[in-house]
């Protein structure tokens, strides 16, 4: 298999927000090549890569775009004001430091006592990101309006073998996804490992995916929320908790799993002694609802890496669920449908 921790450092030093996955998609193109017949960019940027068989299309998607920032302006003293790309959690923002993509580096800051609720509650001009310039056209000269950043920083090994990072939404879904490709010998299904790009927008590029590629079934994998901190509630506690292995989700509010999906899930799981959860997320969505909606109907379910704190720049996962979700993937690829 390959080294999970590695493609993932890779993939968070080249990671760029939803609609500028090309970077991405390179780091990803260099590890799928060797591992599938056939790679293609479509028109709105998905990678795909299909391992032909003679059997039905399984479409299995993993986003490669993540959330961040866009430069709209800058003041007179040189601070810029941005606008966020994809859903974030509000109090993560201020005092974050992050990096556009042309390299310059910043710090998101709240003007005055502003009170830190949530960002619909912040009035824009309330947030800034500070980038060390002194006047608006030295600002506008280092970064421009349109310009995009992501949370600054690189993967790390913690404690019990967890990682913590920025972006394992979904970039840790990218990497168990080629780390899947690398365990699948034969397949009689045919195969299209879609990397996708604007899930945080709205699903769109698997959308666009599934409608051309019309797969008889298909298994996104994505991250999922745990239960198993004081962040939280007793109320919404969900049963899934780090380090007891990837997660079957069975629904979310985009969409209910098809129990044919499920169930095959579970059988490769089991057959092949790979610990699995039981997954039902309250709120959220994934790859999943799109492919499940799109023209004709697709059979849908979805494999999940359970993440602390997702959308923060502190994100923390268990490389053996990463591990875990790889070869349920794997497993369920090679097995006819």
């Amino acid at each position: 298999m390959l080294d999970f921790f590695e493609i993932l450092t890779a993939l968070k030093a080249a990671a760029l927000p939803s609609g500028l996955e090309a970077r991405q998609a390179e780091v990803i193109k260099k590890y799928a090549s060797p591992l599938c017949d056939e790679i293609y960019t479509d028109r709105i940027g998905n990678l795909v890569c299909r391992k032909r068989g003679e059997g039905k299309k399984l479409m299995i998607p993993a986003h490669m775009d993540v959330i961040g920032f866009m430069a709209t302006g800058a003041d007179e003293r040189g601070f810029l004001r941005f606008a966020p790309v994809g859903g974030h959690r509000p109090y993560a923002l201020p005092y974050t430091p992050i990096i556009f993509e042309n390299g310059v580096p910043g710090y998101i800051a709240c003007d005055g006592e502003t009170p830190l609720s949530s960002l619909s509650d912040l009035p824009e001009t309330d947030l800034y990101i500070d980038i060390g310039a002194k006047s608006r056209e030295e600002a506008l000269s280092l970064v421009q309006p349109g310009l995009c950043a992501v949370f600054a920083g690189a993967p790390e090994r913690c404690a019990d073998g967890t990682i913590m990072t920025p972006y394992a939404d979904n970039l840790a879904s990218c990497a168990a996804l080629l780390c899947a490709m690398s365990e699948i010998r034969f397949s009689k299904n045919d195969l299209y490992f879609v990397f996708s790009v604007q899930e945080e927008v709205g699903c769109r590029g698997a959308k666009t995916a599934a409608n051309a590629i019309r797969p008889d079934v298909g298994i996104a994998l994505d991250l999922t929320l745990t239960g198993d901190s004081p962040a939280e509630k007793d109320k919404a506690r969900m049963a899934v908790s780090l380090g007891r292995g990837a997660a079957i989700k069975i629904r979310d509010s985009s969409l209910i799993c098809d129990r044919p999906v499920v169930e095959l899930l579970r059988s490769c799981a089991e057959s092949a002694g790979i610990a699995y959860q039981n997954e039902v997320l309250p709120a959220g969505g994934t790859d999943g609802s799109a492919m499940q909606r799109s023209p004709g109907g697709v059979l849908s379910g979805v494999v999940s890496i359970p993440g602390r704190n997702i959308h923060t720049p502190g994100e923390i996962i268990c490389e053996s669920d990463a591990l875990s979700a790889a070869r349920l993937i794997a497993a369920a690829a090679q097995t006819e449908i």
